[in-house]
């Protein structure tokens, strides 16, 4: 019965491992694609002393790339959360969390936020800004080349960032119990 828990957990862990990265490269896809179909400056109209920017499928494909990215690395916090949990509490014993997996999940969050703000900020200036509003203080603002794409470069170094610690925080649980076992048939033998 162990043996039949432990391969329904690891179907588990593979099922959402592939989930993540799925849902990762969906949003490194649309921040790609968010990229070419941006505004441009040939699109910025003047009306005397006032602009207008025509909205652009910059703005959706950029909201969507945010709400998969946030999907991708709550998932993936969650796993790595529920593994140290399970391991700390089982047992009653108490382990030590390896500080590469804290690095890298440090590293992740950062990543994910610098992602988050230049894509929300991207995104948001794709929308369309009409005469006299504009993006911030009645101006109109066109994204830079690049924003979309670094911020897809910056998907892929949260998705990695976070992918390896969950695969250290499951090797490292799966050496603990494999110890704990060698363990225990040497103390009954």
């Amino acid at each position: 019965m162990v043996n039949m828990e432990r391969h329904h957990c690891s179907y588990a862990v593979i099922l959402l491992l592939s989930l993540i990265i799925i849902l990762g490269l969906i949003s490194f896809s649309l921040c790609f694609a968010a990229e070419f179909k941006r505004s441009k400056k040939e699109d910025l109209r003047f009306n005397g002393k006032l602009c207008y920017l025509a909205g652009s499928q910059g703005f959706d494909l950029g909201v969507a790339a945010l709400v998969f990215l946030f999907i991708a690395q709550i998932i993936g916090n969650l796993l790595v959360c529920c593994k140290f949990w399970s391991r700390s509490h089982e047992r009653g014993c108490k382990t030590k969390q390896p500080k590469i997996v804290i690095i890298s999940l440090v590293l992740s969050w950062i990543s994910f936020g610098v992602t988050i703000i230049l894509l929300g900020a991207a995104a948001s200036m794709s929308k369309s800004q009409p005469y006299g509003e504009g993006w911030l203080d009645g101006e109109c603002y066109v994204v830079k080349d690049g924003i979309f794409l670094g911020s897809a470069i910056l998907i892929l170094i949260t998705l990695g960032t976070t992918i390896s610690s969950i695969i250290i925080t499951i090797r490292r649980r799966q050496a603990e119990k494999e110890g704990r076992k060698v363990h225990a048939q040497a103390e009954s033998a």
